[in-house]
Parts: C-alpha cells; sequence; structure tokens
C-alpha cells in the first residue's frame, strides 16, 4: 500500500488534474487510484480525492492512427490507457480493453478499447461522450476528457526549419525541436476541464514526452490562461531520461523553458525531479540509442522561480520508468499544500 507522507484526510476531496498524454500520464493515474475509495486497498485510510485527467490527441501511429483515417474519430489510445488506469477492475475489464487483436484481416494490431470507443463516438455523435460512457462501463474512479474535441493534428518547426507534420514523424526525428503547434490552431477545451481547473488544488503536468505528449494540451486556447488563472499549486513531473528526436541534451530548466514558450506564460510552481540514481548497465543502454538521465539543474530552476521537490522516483526494473506509487504520493502532498493555500487565501 501506498506511504500516506505528507497528506490528511478533509472534509473536500483533494481535486488533482493531471494533464498529458502517453503512458507517463496513465502511470500517475494509476498511483493516484491507491489513494482513492474506489481503489484496490479497501481500507479505512483511504483519502477522498477528486481526479479530473486532461488527454491530448494528437496520437496519429499504430491503431489510434488507422481509426483517425478510417473513421475521422479522434485518437482513442491514451484515452483508453487512462481508463484502463483508472478503472475499478483493471484484472479482467482493464485486460479486456487492452487486448489487441495478432490478426485477422483489419483487426490486426487494433485493441479492443480502441475499437469500442471508436462505436461509441458513432453511437452518441461525439468522442467526449463516448470517453464517459467508457468510464461508466470501467467504473473509472475520476473524469477523464480530451484536451478539445477539435480532430487536431501536431507539427513541428525543428532547428534547422525543416517542417515535420504528425505526431508520428515527429517522435521519429532526429533534429531538434524548436517550436510544436496544433492544426487547426483554433481549438477549445471542454468546459468541464475548465471547471476542474478553475476548482484544482494541484494541476499536474507529465510525465511523458515533452514535445507530444504534454505541450500539445497547452496549446488548446484558453488552456494555459486557465492554469495560469487557477489558484492552484501547478506541478511538472521532470521525465528520467532524454527522449531522441525530442529532448537530447535537454536540462530540467530547458523541459520547464519550453513549457514557458509554448504556453506564453509561467504555468509552473513546482519542479519534481529524480534523485534515484539509474543503474550502470541501464544506462549503458539507453545510452546506445543516444538517452541519458536528465540533468538536475536545480540552480536555473531556481533562478527561473520554480520551486524544486526532490523525490527518488525512478522504479526497479528493465526499462527506465516512473515509479506510480511515488508519483502518487508526491502528487498527494502537493495537493494537500495547495488545499492550504486555497484555505489560506478564503480567509484574506
Amino acid at each position: 500500500m501506498p506511504s500516506r507522507r505528507g497528506a490528511s484526510p478533509v472534509a473536500e476531496p483533494l481535486r488533482i488534474v493531471a494533464i498529458g498524454g502517453g503512458t507517463g500520464l496513465s502511470t500517475l493515474l494509476h498511483g493516484l487510484k491507491h489513494y482513492m475509495h474506489c481503489g484496490p486497498d479497501q481500507t479505512e485510510n483511504r483519502y477522498d480525492i477528486d481526479i479530473t485527467a486532461v488527454v491530448t490527441v494528437t496520437d496519429d501511429g499504430g491503431s489510434s492512427g488507422r481509426l483517425r483515417r478510417d473513421f475521422d474519430v479522434l485518437p482513442p489510445g491514451d484515452i483508453r490507457n487512462c481508463l484502463v488506469a483508472m478503472s475499478e477492475d483493471e484484472a479482467l475489464l482493464g485486460r479486456l480493453f487492452q487486448y489487441r487483436f495478432s490478426g485477422g484481416k483489419g483487426l490486426k494490431g487494433h485493441t479492443l478499447g480502441n475499437l469500442f470507443l471508436t462505436a461509441l463516438t458513432h453511437l452518441t455523435g461525439d468522442f467526449a461522450n463516448a470517453v464517459q460512457h467508457a468510464s461508466d462501463v470501467l467504473a473509472t474512479c475520476g473524469r477523464i476528457y480530451p484536451s478539445t474535441r477539435t480532430n487536431v493534428s501536431l507539427e513541428a518547426t525543428l532547428a534547422d526549419g525543416t517542417k515535420v507534420d504528425g505526431e508520428t514523424r515527429i517522435s521519429k526525428s532526429r533534429e531538434r525541436i524548436k517550436r510544436v503547434r496544433l492544426k487547426p490552431a483554433v481549438c477549445k477545451p471542454l468546459p468541464e476541464t475548465l471547471r476542474a481547473i478553475a476548482e484544482a488544488d494541484l494541476i499536474t503536468l507529465g510525465p511523458g514526452s515533452l514535445f507530444t505528449s504534454v505541450i500539445p494540451n497547452l496549446l488548446v486556447r484558453g488552456m494555459a490562461d486557465a492554469i495560469q488563472d487557477s489558484p492552484a499549486i501547478k506541478a511538472y513531473f521532470v521525465n528520467l531520461m532524454w527522449q531522441p528526436g525530442e529532448t537530447i541534451q535537454f536540462c530540467a530548466s530547458d523541459h520547464v523553458r519550453a513549457i514557458y514558450e509554448h504556453a506564453g506564460k509561467k504555468v509552473i510552481d513546482v519542479a519534481i525531479i529524480n534523485t534515484k540514481k539509474i543503474p550502470a548497465p541501464l544506462k549503458r543502454k539507453y545510452a546506445a540509442q543516444q538517452a541519458m538521465p536528465v540533468e538536475n539543474d536545480t540552480g536555473r530552476l531556481a533562478a527561473m522561480g520554480v520551486k524544486v521537490v526532490a523525490r527518488e522516483l525512478a522504479a526497479e526494473g528493465e526499462k527506465v520508468r516512473h515509479n506510480p506509487e511515488k508519483l502518487a504520493e508526491t502528487a498527494v502532498h502537493l495537493a494537500g499544500e495547495g488545499r492550504r493555500k486555497r484555505l489560506r487565501a478564503k480567509r484574506k
């Protein structure tokens, strides 16, 4: 069971808005579920936590990309992973949603969850509604919203001036990314997302691919303004490793600076960094793929006005990944700080 250090039960639920995409966001959500009444650890020490996940919708590869092209729907893959991470029964329904067909004409490579969300979108006429119905089926512990209802794609401008269309091609590029933008540029967040951000005690960004999972959410019109205006603590989970083609040689402050440049404003109060050493054999394995641990340049972060929270966040294993329980423990602690901050502001 996760540690409860730094957290305490409160009369109203601690409200956390988790923004991102890819496996990083679902890892955080999986950890947070263990703090909730619907989580697998049914004890008297549950914490009343309200979670809203906001998920990027620019994926154009694999099963999601095929479904986008064939059925004109938003990409379901990242949403599906979040649904499973927050589902009450990961053992059966979660495995069913993640089942990937290994054969069959037209089916090979698709997951059942992706097909389910696509079918629901056509039945309900709206992807966001389909996600809510899927949440009911899986009995998820919180709410999940796409960052926008608009069918957007991602375009990157590289350091040499070349423009690259599509998240998949951007991720495969080996040239440093200068800037990304959404096409079409005019797209709006869901009203429910804006309400959740305004009422949050903590807003998290990441972990996840900086330019393809985190920043695209901030490019949705009104999202960065809403985050800046919220009284919540805004925290960024810094990635553990460089990502080839996206963040080679990026220090922690480079991640924050890129977020600021794209958001057009300062939307981070806290940068959460990993202090657990990556085992040497694992570092050599990743170095062969041009990936090294992200340098924690805490001095530069402090000079940017960003508070640094240092934790041992790396999980044990054959791949460098975040530990979901450690992520969640840190988030809950910060949400408690955010609640106290809100209460102090009300008393003034």
